[in-house]
């Protein structure tokens, strides 16, 4: 088999067989493969696509270029949830306890942020003490015990990915939908979970900027877990404006435990409620998406939701009483309101230059090794549609930096007031 010939086919707009898919990545992942090889073939897959088949080969051979965890020790249902991305995205925060509250075991590996703030693990070390480092026998344990743990990911997880990742990177082929859905779903098949919850967003702060190139991602992610054997549902959820309220990691921590009260932004509520509830029915403790959301509610109602975020806290090493006082996760040097100059309705908060905002106040990292500021954020006061008043706070600002006049000026370029309301739509699509 030659590199060259499996070139030519894809570019030829011809399917590639399992059998090929699987010596390419291979000798790829080893070196035998060059890059300037797989760059050409990355570019015909980008041009031509791939069919059904193609995808689940090439995600099934990332799958086997490196580590795959079992889960197998885990009792139960193991049901894993994957965000896209977004700014104030908070919701594995708040689904982890809920989700476990029902008695289903949410064994998570999660990563750290890049961009806008953290990832999931930087905004739970903005609980003092909070460990993520444990062992694989204690992470175990604590999901065979408690039903829910978080830890980082393993290192070895997909390497063929990571390296043909870096090549989409500088060979502009990063938004191929075959390619964006088969680097997603290889590293969720290999961190092992039963079922699949997926939330693709779509909108300004998002990568899929249309309903449409996001619908056909979704479904695509959903063929592609249901032919590797996991049960795999979709929502496509709106980022035209930041979720939720709060964008930085202890605010956001603090907007789940709110949420977990039952006191949460509507927005967050609602998406919290429908990922939920997808994960829920994959689990099998309900057999509709109304019945799940039922018992959800009642976990939120009755407070269990909010015990078991405790007892997560507490099981991995971190101070709980920040799940009672939060505010104590950020204190910050100054707290700034952002006054609205006119009067009207707020018609556009551009989420993606809202996100970029926080992390130059240092909520999140513009480099893998750059330093987060965990107190620091904004509090968005107004969402799209809201009246505001001349004067009225747009947003409250948590800074460390003694001049955020840029910041500042960057809010007001994100933030449109005019004279119509109207909220976005948030849930776009539902996909099973």
């Amino acid at each position: 088999m030659r590199t060259v010939d499996l070139i030519a086919k894809k570019r030829d707009g011809q399917v590639l067989t399992t059998e090929e898919i699987n010596w390419l990545v291979e000798n790829y992942t080893n070196g035998v493969v060059a890059d300037y090889q797989m760059s050409a073939m990355l570019m015909a897959i980008y041009i031509n696509g791939m069919n059904e088949e193609e995808q689940l080969a090439l995600t099934k051979a990332m799958v086997a270029s490196g580590d795959q965890i079992d889960l197998s020790p885990i009792k139960g249902i193991k049901v894993d949830k994957h965000s896209t991305g977004g700014v104030g995205d908070t919701t594995t925060l708040i689904l982890g306890p809920l989700v476990a509250a029902l008695d289903i075991p949410v064994a998570k590996m999660s990563g750290r942020g890049l961009g806008h703030t953290g990832g999931t693990l930087d905004k739970l070390e903005s609980i003092p003490g909070f460990h993520i480092e444990i062992s694989k026998e204690q992470f175990f344990d604590l999901v065979n015990e408690h039903k829910i743990a978080i830890i980082g990911q393993s290192g070895n997880i997909t390497p063929a990915d990571k390296k043909i990742y870096a090549l989409r990177d500088v060979t502009s082929t990063v938004s191929s939908i075959p390619l964006i859905a088969s680097s997603i779903m290889s590293k969720k098949i290999a961190s092992g979970s039963d079922a699949i919850c997926l939330d693709v967003k779509v909108g300004d702060g998002a990568f899929m900027k249309d309903d449409q190139a996001a619908s056909e991602l979704a479904k695509t992610m959903v063929e592609i877990g249901k032919g590797a054997g996991r049960n795999t549902m979709a929502v496509l959820s709106d980022m035209s404006q930041p979720l939720g309220r709060a964008i930085g990691n202890g605010l956001e921590v603090k907007e789940a435990i709110e949420t977990l009260k039952g006191e949460g932004p509507e927005d967050l509520t609602e998406l919290v409620l429908t990922l939920g509830s997808q994960m829920v029915v994959l689990a099998e403790k309900a057999e509709t998406l109304e019945e799940a959301r039922e018992l959800l509610i009642e976990q939120i109602n009755n407070g269990h939701a909010l015990e078991v975020f405790r007892q997560f806290v507490e099981h991995q090493g971190g101070d709980v009483s920040a799940v009672d006082h939060p505010e104590q996760m950020i204190q910050t040097k100054h707290v700034i309101e952002l006054p609205a100059k006119t009067s009207g309705y707020v018609t556009r908060l551009a989420a993606e230059n809202i996100g970029v905002a926080a992390m130059k106040l240092g909520a999140g990292r513009a480099k893998k090794e750059d330093p987060i500021d965990y107190a620091v954020g904004f509090i968005l006061n107004k969402k799209v549609g809201d009246a505001v008043k001349e004067g009225e706070s747009l947003v409250t600002i948590y800074s460390n930096q003694d001049d955020i006049t840029e910041i500042e000026s960057d809010l007001y370029d994100s933030i449109e007031i005019g004279d119509v309301s109207e909220k976005p739509t948030l849930i776009h699509q539902i996909i099973v």
